[in-house]
This record gives structure tokens, sequence and C-alpha cells, in this order.
């Protein structure tokens, strides 16, 4: 058992298993980290072992299994970086991760809800998905999945994670409808989570509202998708919502901000050792000329502070809202040889006139704060003010 921790340790330390995928202000290199010989890591090493065989000759209780406890291994080592965006994340969450930023996973397309007087998950087929082209009906009561018993004490989340999995993989639900039990077989298929919606606002017909949750692979096909569908419906000016997203890849950054912009730089990056990298302005915006105004809040961070950063430095947008995060530090991400990953932050990124995010955040340029008391009376003033600010500039 001590051969096979160690071997895994020195493994990690030797060698970054090369991977793909990126994420919040993240994107991913071949990467590759030239360290000292294996033989000199396994002697500085020694004291480690010292203290772990004894701690497991000793301990009065259970000792974890290799796996766990090179993963809290791992953990310990990252955590002398002091740097809370260099992190480890085990494989069922870095699945999700990598699903969510691809904008799709594997499951069989139904939402999911729990019944708190019945203690029951009811399902509820999305039209033209593999729930629904199976059989399967809303308010169908969920009993199992994969035989695995579905009680009272588990959460919406747990049985989502049972019925997720690779495209093209089965899943046998058991399922309950009119007091009746049978089972079924779907085949997980790849379904898709948008991360843009849009609309035209009623209140005033020639703004359009486009809100962008994350940034994944799909967000810049959304947006001009976005941006032709309200342009034909009559859009003169645009609201863009960046309220509570907390980033994504950073490739996906440079092409929302240049749905905007029509040249220049999105941003600027500073890495040890390198020469100062700009991402220039790519061709193709949707939405170059309009009025438009950013919202922002705590919540915006990273890739959002990116466009907005970019957007307020060149003075295309007025930024509306709260504060942002202050999110300026990018993450190369390695899948491991388990499908775990590793985040390691490599670089910091400043707005095109070099003003640093990181820790700072944005100021936006209209101060409008969301209290506790709009939110339990539905009110939104933040983007009340971004539709008069837009009404103002087209009265003009």
């Amino acid at each position: 058992m001590n051969t096979l921790l160690k071997s895994s340790l020195i493994t990690l330390l030797v060698i970054l298993i090369f991977g793909t995928g990126t994420i919040s202000g993240y994107f991913l290199r071949d990467y590759l980290v030239n360290n000292r010989p294996a033989e000199e890591q396994a002697k500085n090493f020694s004291l480690y072992w010292e203290a772990w065989n004894r701690a497991k000759q000793q301990f009065y209780g259970d000792i974890p299994s290799d796996k766990v406890a090179t993963y809290g291994a791992i953990r310990g080592t990252l955590e002398t970086l002091k740097d809370p965006f260099t992190m480890f994340i085990e494989p069922e969450p870095a699945a999700q991760e990598k699903a969510h930023l691809e904008g799709q996973f594997g499951g069989i397309g139904a939402y999911l809800r729990k019944d708190e007087k019945l203690g029951k998950i009811l399902l509820d087929p999305m039209p033209g998905q593999a729930a629904d082209l199976a059989g399967l009906k809303k308010d169908d009561l969920l009993i199992a999945v994969d035989k695995k018993v579905i009680t009272a004490e588990i959460s919406v989340d747990d049985v989502v994670k049972l019925i997720r999995g690779e495209i093209g993989s089965k899943v046998l639900l058991t399922v309950e409808r009119d007091g009746k039990p049978f089972e079924v077989t779907i085949v997980r298929a790849a379904i898709e989570t948008p991360s843009a919606q849009w609309r035209i606002l009623e209140e005033s017909p020639s703004i359009g509202y486009v809100q962008l949750s994350s940034f994944t692979e799909r967000s810049n096909r959304e947006l001009n998708k976005a941006f032709t569908e309200l342009h034909d419906q009559g859009a003169k000016s645009y609201i863009f919502d960046l309220r509570g997203n907390g980033g994504g890849l950073l490739e996906s950054a440079v092409d929302v901000g240049s749905q905007f912009l029509r040249t220049g730089v999105v941003l600027r990056e500073d890495r040890k050792n390198e020469a100062e990298r700009a991402y220039n302005v790519r061709s193709g915006g949707k939405a170059l000329d309009e009025p438009l105004v950013v919202l922002v809040d705590g919540g915006t961070a990273s890739a959002s502070e990116i466009v907005a950063g970019a957007l307020q430095d060149y003075k295309r947008a007025t930024l509306i809202g709260e504060k942002s995060f202050g999110k300026g530090s990018v993450q190369l991400i390695y899948e491991l040889s388990d499908s775990s990953r590793l985040h390691v932050t490599v670089a910091k990124w400043f707005t095109p006139n070099k003003n640093k995010i990181d820790g700072v955040g944005l100021k936006p340029d209209i101060e409008v704060l969301f209290t506790d008391d709009d939110h339990k009376n539905n009110r939104d003033p933040q983007l009340a003010r971004a539709i008069s600010f837009l009404k103002a500039e087209q009265s003009k």
C-alpha cells in the first residue's frame, strides 16, 4: 500500500498529465513541467513517508484508502501555494465541470423536482428528448436509478448525478405511474445547456435584453443568434446582463467581447518570465454600434470582468450595478490520469488600458444597489436604471 501511494505522489510531482478543457478565465495549452529527477524528489519526500507510516501504525481509528490519502496529500501541498484558484478536483465534480464548459452533458432530457410531502422525485420530460421518446410522462415518480432506490433523504442534485453519464451509455430507471412501478432503459443523449437568454423588453420594445450566465464553448454562437433575432425584432439598443456570471472559457470571453468591438484588444495577459500577450478583437461582431449597458454585480467575475473591463475602457458601454468580484488570474487545467483535474494559476490579466482587476474589481459607471427588500418584492432597480438610461440615450 505504501508503494502505491508513494508512486502516485511522485508521478503527480514529476509530470502533469496532459488533457483538454478550460474554465473561468481559464484556458488549456500543452504545458510541460520540468522537474528535478524522481530520485531527488523521492529523497525529499522521505520525511512525508516517515510521518505518514508512523501515523498509520499508531492511529486509533480507520485508515483511509490510498486514493483518499493521495487526494488529501495533493490538496495539502496545493494549500501551501496560498492561492484559492490553484486547486484539485476529484473525478466526479471534474466531469461536471467539463460538461458545463462544453455546454452539454449526457442525460435523459428531463427536469427533476422533489415533492416534499411525498418525499419523492417527480419527472418532467423535455419534448423530443430521450426521456420523452422512451415514454416517460410528466409527474412520473422516480423510484430507483440503476436499481439504487431513491429515498426521501437523497437530494435532487444527487439523483441528477446518478442519472447523468457518458453520452451513448444506458441508464435503468424504475418509475411509478398510477401506483404501478415499471422499468425503462434509456440511452443517454447529448443534452445542451444554453448559456444565454434574450428577449425584447415589453416595457421598452426598442431595447434588447441579453443575459449570459457563463462563458462556454456555445456562448458566441448563441449571442450571434440572439443579436440577429433582436435586431430583426426592432432592437435599437442593448442591455447585456453579466450579473452572477462567474466566468468560463477565456477564448469565449475574447469572442464575446468582440461582439461589441471593432478593433483593439480585449485583454492583456502577464506571465512570469514572458512578454505581455494581448488578445486582439476578432471580426464578426453583431452589436458594434447600438447603445449598450452592461449590468454587473459582486457575482460578475473572471471572464465576465474581461468583457466588462474592455467595454468600459473603450467607453463602448456604460456599466450599471455594483462593483464586480475582482478575479483577474488565469488557470491552466490539467486532466489527470484518473480523470481528476488540476487547476494551476499561471498568469494575471489586465484590461486594455492595463487596469488591474485581480483583488480590485470593476467599479460601475453608475452604482445602483440591489437590496434584500428589492429581492423580496421582486424589484430589479439595476435593470430599471439601465432601461431609463437607454431611453434617455435614444431620445437625444
